[in-house]
């Protein structure tokens, strides 16, 4: 028998919340030999929490409150330390709460990693949903990622995680600042389903270009060393080049500078960094056990 947490943080997103919930106790109905427990990070919500019904499939419905709005990186990173201090489990799955990651692959996630168990599970996003410029600065997003750090990183929070793979996460400090590039900065060793990217249940997204800029640099700024690394010898081999291009060398090499530059400011931000100072954001828990 396992035990197993989902782990979802939340921003005003109640009404898509309580239909996650109830579709996810729909999808894991028939898992008579597996125990499920939600841990919500309500992360400064500023509208009413309603009534949410727990799936009689599900022990208890956790509800950590923050006092104030924090971001969801904070809430995953927080949310991670809390379960490993004070909840006994045997796997985490996270995912978003506002339908975007998909009810039936909470499923999906399950059975892959019951076909090993050793191994931690991703939602390899293989089709998304939003509009046609998202999905073009998406794509420019990896390829940048890709050039300056070696890495694919081609899902997000949507994973199924192994206790010693949460414990091995949770050591990252960069964790406060990026979950996807923690995971594969940490873990080597991991298996996949392929995801669907789903659209919203309720509402518009709370995604902005600046936001989503943010975003795609926090998770370059965890592998900074090796974008230095590889800034240094992209610049090197423009130097060579210039002599045939002329002043669109010097151009790129000046974005690479900037580039590094935002990457580092990025990386040094002063943010929350550890269980013991989020803590102090915590204002009370609730908790559903009917």
């Amino acid at each position: 028998m396992k035990k197993i947490i989902i782990l979802i943080p939340i921003f005003n997103d109640w009404e898509s919340l309580a239909k996650l919930i109830k579709d996810i106790g729909f999808q894991i109905k028939d898992l008579k030999n597996d125990k499920f427990k939600f841990v919500i990070l309500n992360d400064g919500s500023t509208n009413s929490q309603p009534k949410i019904d727990k799936p009689d499939n599900v022990l208890s419905i956790k509800i950590l409150n923050m006092k104030i709005n924090k971001g969801h990186t904070f809430c995953i990173a927080y949310g991670i330390h809390y379960i490993l201090k004070n909840e006994k489990f045997d796997n985490l799955i996270l995912m978003d709460g506002d339908g975007e990651d998909r009810p039936e692959e909470v499923l999906n996630l399950i059975q892959k990693n019951s076909k090993n168990l050793e191994k931690s599970v991703i939602a390899k996003r293989v089709k998304r949903s939003e509009g046609t410029l998202f999905k073009f600065l998406y794509q420019l997003h990896k390829l940048i990622t890709f050039i300056f750090t070696g890495h694919n990183i081609n899902f997000g929070n949507f994973t199924f995680l192994t206790k010693k793979d949460l414990v091995s996460l949770s050591k990252e400090t960069l964790l406060w600042k990026s979950y996807s590039a923690s995971f594969k900065k940490t873990i080597q060793n991991f298996t996949h389903i392929n995801s669907i990217r789903g659209k919203r249940f309720f509402g518009p997204s709370k995604m902005s270009f600046l936001k989503l800029i943010f975003h795609s640099l926090s998770i370059i700024a965890v592998f900074k060393y090796q974008v230095y690394l590889r800034s240094v010898i992209l610049i090197l081999i423009f130097s060579y080049l210039r002599p045939y291009s002329g002043i669109a060398v010097t151009l790129l090499q000046i974005l690479i500078v900037l580039f590094c530059l935002a990457i580092f400011f990025v990386s040094v931000m002063k943010v929350v960094d550890s269980y013991e100072k989020g803590s102090k954001n915590l204002n009370s828990i609730n908790e559903i056990t009917q």
